[in-house]
């Protein structure tokens, strides 16, 4: 018995060491599996579920919702839109997020709970015939539906006019800036 008990401690020691110590490539590509599978089977479904979100991550992949420089400049010459349509600039300023979210910020997504939303939340939805949901601000919203836009897009897009509340898929709480490059960079390579 106690022959088979040091038998499993030491290949469980050969695996540990394997996994963590070796700094070869199969053990890169298994670690790199090992990860995959750990993030797609276990931490993302936990997140969702204590979240209340099917989407809990969302990395953003466009600039739309950029801001280069401070406020101040991004304001000078993108705000003549919200000035136009009777948002005033300490209005935008109070928003969350003021100074926009980057390409490849990570997004972390509360669920659909539409009576929490109001003006200046970032939200994330679908769009119909996109395969990729989109990750804009909410500029206005009725009883019915939402209309957003993206802070460095000079217009709205034809689709955000009337989002209606079984497209949102949430809203976003939290950032983890840049962290989502790595994905991007993998998805880019292997488009």
């Amino acid at each position: 018995m106690k022959q088979h008990q040091k038998k499993e401690k030491s290949n469980f020691k050969k695996v540990w060491e394997f996994l963590w110590d070796s700094n070869s490539i199969w053990s890169w590509i298994v670690d790199f599996i090992l990860i995959f599978l750990l993030v797609k089977f276990i931490v993302f479904p936990l997140f969702s579920l204590m979240l209340t979100s099917a989407l809990p991550f969302v990395i953003i992949e466009s600039g739309s919702m950029e801001h280069q420089g401070t406020f101040d400049s991004w304001f000078s010459l993108h705000g003549q839109w919200y000035l136009e349509n009777d948002i005033s600039k300490e209005t935008v300023y109070s928003w969350k997020w003021n100074n926009g979210l980057d390409k490849g910020d990570i997004m972390i997504i509360q669920g659909n709970h539409q009576k929490e939303y109001e003006i200046g939340d970032v939200i994330v939805f679908n769009v119909p015939g996109q395969n990729t949901p989109t990750i804009h601000r909410i500029i206005n919203m009725t009883d019915k539906d939402y209309t957003t836009k993206g802070d460095h897009n000079d217009g709205q897009l034809a689709y955000e006019h009337q989002i209606i509340p079984n497209q949102v898929i949430g809203k976003a709480i939290f950032r983890i800036p840049k962290l989502g490059w790595f994905k991007l960079f993998l998805y880019d390579m292997f488009k």
